[in-house]
């Protein structure tokens, strides 16, 4: 398979095709609910596929939902959004290392862009370096799969009693229990993280700050303090050896 990617052309590109095709049927239930509860919070069909073809990330985009539910601000929907998402970019700095040489700097932009935590995961497993090829097709299958089923959600949510769709907005706060639960178990850090994050957050909206800087204060904060307190942990550990 690595040589084959190697040799470039249209078979790294049907490969990268054949690759994406689980991660493409994967998507397709997560975009469904995304549509739905897109359509519910009040967006429309255009604002929800044009979210999931420049944004294409879906825990972003579950945030951004939640986020605009509230009245958040757009400002505060970025920072939210990239402080999410700013482990890509160790994804493409990673992939990056993994490239054809012959990959010119344009192509490899344009393919970290559809870099998601499953794309990444399988081509960071192949064996060798992986084409512009490769990527394009492992990246445009999962993309064309999440696009279009987030426009069917959309679709399905309209056609829901509008008591139906109102209750549905309950639904983005099990979405995110969900999400945070299976990370939980067996992790003290995360959990560590979750309730200092949980409490940074009740502080300042209590305080009377908007409910977008409280999450977006919320989040650095606790991040910087489970960080630093992991490397003092380490060097403490580190010294007593």
């Amino acid at each position: 398979m690595g040589e084959a990617l190697l040799q470039g052309g249209p078979s790294s590109f049907r490969q990268g095709m054949k690759a994406g095709t689980g991660i493409a049927i994967g998507y397709a239930p997560i975009a469904l609910t995304y549509g739905l509860l897109a359509k519910t919070t009040g967006l429309s069909m255009e604002e929800t596929i044009l979210m999931s073809l420049i944004v294409f990330a879906g825990a972003s985009q579950y945030i951004a939902l939640n986020l605009l539910a509230i009245g958040t601000g757009a400002i505060e929907i970025i920072l939210t959004t990239f402080i999410v998402n700013i482990r890509h970019f160790l994804l493409a700095a990673s992939i990056n290392e993994k490239s054809s040489s012959e990959d010119g700097i344009v192509k490899r932009a344009i393919y970290a862009f559809g870099l998601t935590d499953e794309t990444f995961s399988v081509a960071a497993m192949m064996h060798g370096k992986v084409t512009a090829g490769f990527m394009f097709g492992l990246n445009m299958t999962a993309y064309v799969s999440w696009v279009l089923f987030s426009g069917l959600g959309h679709v399905f949510g309209a056609s829901l009693p509008d008591m139906l769709q109102e209750s549905m907005s309950v639904a983005l706060y099990a979405m995110f229990i969900g999400l945070l639960t299976p990370s939980m178990k067996g992790s003290k850090k995360t959990v560590f993280l979750a309730v200092t994050a949980a409490a940074f957050n009740s502080v300042f909206t209590l305080s009377g700050l908007s409910a977008g800087w409280s999450i977006v204060l919320a989040t650095l904060l606790s991040s910087v303090i489970i960080q630093l307190l992991g490397t003092l942990r380490n060097k403490g550990e580190e010294a007593d050896a």
